[in-house]
């Protein structure tokens, strides 16, 4: 697992997005740093911990975007 330092003004999903890749990854990095799930804004200078993700076998979508089969 990587580490990741937050800059002020850093969002789950732009972090999700420059580390995995995808910000539809978003639930696999609050699920490794649990105890910042809360935050919605990240001040600069936190250190998070960025999971080992095999990007070829993820295909989970955030359950907000709701059904495949809507779009």
């Amino acid at each position: 697992m990587a580490k990741y330092v937050t800059a002020q003004g850093d969002t789950w999903d732009k972090i999700a997005y420059k580390t995995l890749g995808s910000e539809y990854k978003l639930p696999l990095l609050i699920k490794a740093n649990q105890q910042y799930r809360k935050v919605v804004i990240f001040p600069g200078g936190v250190e998070l911990t960025i999971p080992d993700v095999d990007t070829s076998e993820y295909t989970e979508r955030p359950p907000w975007l709701g059904e495949d089969d809507a779009l």
